[in-house]
């Protein structure tokens, strides 16, 4: 059974746990909020406090996973830590990430995000795939799209067999 880490578990993060949950996969779900790690347990994801601002909150909880998601194409915040979430933090981790078991990485590549902020983060998710040979896989639909979640769990699941 795999295993798959959702960075960034709000609401469309604990529906593509669902989904992935329904295909027989685990999955962690992160946060940073207290309330938000209650969600994510009373949907039946594994919680786990993480910052993808400090990508070693996040390597601390891939020693089991195969796939992790980077779900933050919506995320808000202050302009400059959503630049480095997409920027130099996303690639520190990419770089951290060839020495665990994670075997893809699926980068949320639309959303309310500044598209040029999004732009950098796809760049930096290409370019680590053809360095590393890491599988890499983008959801890059609309997170209002019907069907969305269903559609980022086949992202997932295909991630695996790039």
């Amino acid at each position: 059974m795999a295993r798959a880490l959702i960075v960034g578990c709000g609401c469309r993060g604990r529906e593509l746990g669902g989904q992935l949950r329904a295909r027989g996969w685990q999955v962690r779900g992160t946060s940073r909020a207290e309330g938000t790690l209650e969600k994510i347990a009373a949907a039946g994801l594994e919680p786990a406090r993480a910052d993808p601002d400090r990508p070693g909150t996040i390597l601390d909880l891939c020693g089991d996973v195969a796939v992790v998601v980077w779900l933050l194409g919506s995320a808000g915040g202050e302009p400059a830590l959503i630049r480095a979430i997409h920027g130099p933090r996303l690639e520190r981790l990419l770089e951290k990430l060839v020495d665990t078991p994670v075997r893809a990485f699926v980068y949320e590549s639309s959303g309310g995000v500044e598209p040029g902020v999004l732009d950098r983060g796809r760049t930096a998710v290409l370019d680590a795939s053809k360095r590393w040979r890491i599988p890499v896989a983008l959801i890059d639909r609309s997170p209002s799209e019907t069907r969305w979640a269903e559609r980022a769990a086949t992202s997932v699941t295909e991630s695996l067999s790039a």
